[in-house]
């Protein structure tokens, strides 16, 4: 009599082809969060928010050297700047170009001055309350500046200077130590990158602008 004895197979082990596609899956699931987390930054960066460092004391003690700003590229896109607003803008130079930061003080078509450090703007639509043919001026409240910082000065007086359309007056809270639009006109709107409306670092100096 022949006894036959079975030879036991060993059992292969591997992954499907469902473990292999369930895999696939969620690489390309990671590849398109990557992908759509680097397009939105990069469209927030260049066309919503960018951040701007301070270096200089123009804006002194509204913003400081080293402070960092984030800028709402937006915002004039949506309205016209205000009167006090901060503003990044490029300035061109010959060759060379860099970004200011100064604050808005007078709009389109007004006219604006400065005497004894006092800034007058004659608006638009002011009404000639004495009577002489010609609208009255008055004395722009600027809560924003430092009397530890303003000097007896303030960079000098300048004559009444019109601002033309779609241009706005810019200077820097630091009025004695600031080259803006005393030097160089008014600035063009599409000339502003944007307003910048927090400090967010150094961390001690966060606040809203």
């Amino acid at each position: 009599m022949t006894i036959e004895t079975a030879t036991e197979q060993p059992e292969e082990i591997g992954f499907d082809d469902g473990e292999h596609a369930s895999g696939a899956r969620a690489l390309v699931d990671w590849i398109v969060v990557v992908a759509v987390a680097l397009t939105v930054a990069f469209l927030v960066r260049g066309f919503l928010l960018a951040h701007f460092v301070v270096d200089g004391s123009s804006m002194d003690s509204t913003l400081e050297t080293g402070d960092r700003v984030f800028v709402n590229k937006l915002s004039y896109r949506i309205h016209d700047p205000n009167r006090g607003d901060v503003v990044v803008l490029h300035q061109i130079s010959g060759a060379s170009e860099r970004d200011l930061i100064k604050r808005v003080v007078a709009l389109p078509g007004e006219t604006i001055e400065m005497t004894n450090c006092e800034v007058r703007i004659t608006e638009v639509d002011t009404p000639d309350a004495d009577g002489d043919g010609e609208p009255d001026s008055r004395v722009l409240d600027e809560p924003y500046l430092d009397p530890n910082v303003i000097s007896s000065t303030c960079g000098g007086d300048f004559k009444p200077v019109e601002v033309p359309a779609d241009h706005v007056f810019v200077m820097g809270d630091n009025r004695s130590g600031s080259q803006d639009s005393r030097t160089l006109g008014p600035i063009a709107e599409d000339d502003l990158v944007g307003r910048a409306f927090v400090v967010f670092w150094p961390r001690s100096n966060w606040r809203w602008l």
